[in-house]
Formats: structure tokens, C-alpha cells, sequence
């Protein structure tokens, strides 16, 4: 046996790199959790890492990236944003910032809001991964929705499977707790979730930071995926429609059992996937003049079906 022979072999940054941007799913290290990646431009790929973790709502997703430049291409920098930057990226801190009009980001990504999590994660694979692939990434918890986060790359592969192209081994996470999420969009900043970066240390720079709403409050104060009823169409939206009525737009899925076809379909095939990938961008384009309204037809609970109609449900909610 040679020397070579004794190595591990090096991680397969490229070939990650390449599954990532043919839409495929990577799991990678980062210094809090294992993250399930995606390309976070890609509607398809995103809704993948939803089917994957089985996840039962479209929750906004962290878009990790290589440096805090990149971050400024898909977000509004404020003077607390470039502060918290400077000091805690690479690191376990998320920011929520307000979406350029030019940001590329998949809606469905970030669950339909004008706003966006990004951060820059502090661990020297995600790094290469990010720099290799070109493109933001979307990366959750490498696990199925409601189960314990990974920290080892063993983890994942039993958590996941073949659901996942390639799993990146980086040994143990070094955090292990996920990272904060810190909300700038609003006055004042709102933090979101505690993680990595202590609540103390980010108002040694902000001064107080507000609490994040609870279920009771959210009225006055909304947060992502909190609400009922939020960042719904203007036009009234109902659901389960198998013959919408004169005036209403008509979004479909899968086949039609009616004269009249849908003004756009989710899927024609009823494959949730698809459906997800084009939800967000379906409903923008329906909120029009010249409709009444969105019928929705009957969507199956069953798999990604059930994130689908806890959007949709929130979208047709009444309305405050």
C-alpha cells in the first residue's frame, strides 16, 4: 500500500458541484447542520428538497453563499446588515433581508415573500461547494421535516437514502445547533430563531432586539408561515373547484374533466413536484385585472400535495 493509499480520498466537490446544477439534491457540511442543497434559482430543485424532507408547509429556505458580495446580488444591504457581516460571516447567522427586484431566487424558495434568508456558512467544504457550483444554493436541515438534525454524514445517508444525489462527508459538525435567524426587515430587528451567533452578541451591535411573535400576535406582527392568511393574492381564491364560475380564473392540475381548460396549469400530469416548482409563479401571474377571482382545482393531500394546499389554504384564508 503507498502512502496515497492511506488518504481518505478527497471530496468530490466537483462532481457535487455538477449534480447541483442539473437540479439534483447535494447534501454538504456546514459548521452548524448537515444541509440538503439545491440550486436555489432552479423552481424544480427547490420543490425537490421539499418532496425530500417531506416537509408539510413551504417555510422560507436559508440561501447560503460564498461571501457577503454574493449576498448583496440577491438582497437589500442595510448599514446593520453590512455590520453583522463584517463581524459574524462566514458563520451560524442568517439574515432576512428584503429581495432585489432582479433577485433570481425561486419564489417558492423563499415561500412567496419579498424577503430573503441569506447567510455565508463558516465551514471550508460548504465554501468549495459554493464557489464550485456558481449559483446560491437553498439548503435546509439534511433530515425529513419534524426529525432530529444531522451532524454527521451518517446521519443523513440514514435519514435520506438515494433521495439525495451525493452526500459530502465533513466529519462532525462543529456548532451542531442551526444557525440564528435574525429578521432586518423590519424595525427592530426581530430575531427569528436563536442558533450559533448568542442573542447578546447581535445587540452589542443593534442595541434590543424584539422577540419573535408569537401565534397570539401575529396579527399585529407577521412572520413567515405564521399567519393564516398571508401574502395572499389580491383576488379572492377558492379551492377544491371542478367548474369555476364566470370571471374567475381557473388554475388546474393534472387532467380536465370540463369543456373549459384551466387558465394555467400547476401540472398536467398531477406530479406535485412540478406543481410545487410553479406555484408561487402561477398564482402571481393569475392576481390580475380582468379576473374576478382564482379557482383552484382539487389538489390530493398525499406527499408534497399536503405543503401545496397549506399554501393554498393560507392564500383563500379570510382576509383581516
Amino acid at each position: 500500500m503507498t502512502p496515497a493509499d492511506d488518504q481518505a480520498s478527497p471530496p468530490p466537490i466537483a462532481e457535487a458541484a455538477a449534480h447541483l446544477r442539473a437540479g439534483r439534491l447535494v447534501a454538504f457540511p456546514t459548521e452548524t447542520v448537515y444541509g440538503l442543497g439545491g440550486d436555489a434559482t432552479s423552481d424544480r430543485a427547490v420543490a425537490r428538497i421539499f418532496d425530500a424532507k417531506e416537509r408539510p408547509r413551504f417555510n422560507p429556505l436559508i440561501i447560503h453563499l460564498p461571501d457577503a458580495e454574493a449576498a448583496r446580488q440577491l438582497v437589500e444591504f442595510s448599514a446593520e446588515a453590512r455590520r453583522l457581516a463584517d463581524l459574524f460571516w462566514p458563520g451560524p447567522l442568517t439574515l432576512v433581508l428584503p429581495r432585489r427586484p432582479d433577485c433570481k431566487v425561486s419564489l417558492l424558495a423563499s415561500a412567496g415573500l419579498d424577503t430573503l434568508a441569506v447567510r455565508v456558512p463558516g465551514h471550508p467544504l460548504a465554501q468549495a461547494l459554493l464557489r464550485a457550483t456558481g449559483r446560491p444554493i437553498a439548503a435546509p436541515s439534511a433530515n425529513r421535516s419534524g426529525r432530529v438534525s444531522p451532524t454527521l454524514a451518517e446521519h443523513v445517508r440514514s435519514e435520506l437514502g438515494d433521495r439525495v444525489a451525493l452526500v459530502l462527508d465533513g466529519g462532525p459538525c462543529r456548532v451542531g445547533i442551526e444557525s440564528t435567524v435574525l429578521d432586518l426587515s423590519r424595525e427592530p430587528a426581530v430575531l427569528l430563531r436563536p442558533g450559533g451567533v448568542a442573542q447578546e452578541a447581535l445587540e452589542g451591535v443593534l442595541g434590543p432586539i424584539a422577540p419573535a411573535p408569537t401565534v397570539e400576535d401575529t396579527a399585529a406582527r407577521a412572520s413567515p408561515g405564521m399567519l393564516a392568511s398571508h401574502y395572499a393574492p389580491s383576488l379572492p381564491v377558492r379551492l377544491d373547484v371542478v367548474e369555476p364560475l364566470p370571471g374567475e380564473a381557473w388554475l388546474g392540475f393534472g387532467p380536465v374533466g370540463s369543456a373549459r381548460q384551466p387558465d394555467l396549469q400547476l401540472s398536467e400530469t398531477a406530479d406535485p413536484i412540478e406543481a410545487a416548482a410553479r406555484l408561487f409563479a402561477a398564482l402571481r401571474s393569475l392576481d390580475r385585472p380582468g379576473f374576478g377571482g382564482i379557482a383552484v382545482m382539487p389538489i390530493p393531500e398525499a406527499g408534497l400535495g399536503a405543503a401545496i394546499n397549506d399554501r393554498l389554504r393560507r392564500a383563500a384564508a379570510p382576509r383581516g
